[in-house]
């Protein structure tokens, strides 16, 4: 019988801490991801011409994955990062992506941009 409460009190206890368990944490932004998702899109930013069917999927896919307020902060604050060492037109290049792939990016594509201000 003892046996027996024992193993009910132990199972009782471990469906009590699955529920109590705090949900997995999501795959992290990293400006090697936001890097790799735009990796598609560097010739078009550099020298222009037409916009690759890639960049706008690794546009598409970098927002479509950054799906919490940290996230979509950090991709900001890689974009912005990458915005700081190109030319003037390079970055207006860089701000018609989502535009011209459809997306709706949540934040500039500037140098100027508070990426602390990214909801």
């Amino acid at each position: 019988m003892a046996s027996l409460l024992s193993k009910k009190f132990l199972l009782s206890f471990l469906l009590i801490c699955l529920v109590l368990s705090p949900p997995q944490a999501r795959a992290v932004i990293t400006c090697d991801t936001v890097f790799n998702d735009l990796k598609p899109c560097l010739n078009y930013v550099l020298v222009g011409g037409n916009v690759p069917t890639e960049c706008c999927n690794g546009l598409k896919s970098l927002i479509t994955n950054a799906i919490t307020i940290e996230a979509r902060q950090m991709a900001c604050s890689c974009v912005k990062n990458l915005a700081t060492a190109a030319t003037d037109e390079q970055v207006d290049r860089a701000a018609s992506l989502p535009g011209k792939c459809g997306v709706n990016v949540p934040f500039k594509i500037s140098r100027d941009v508070d990426c602390s201000k990214v909801k």
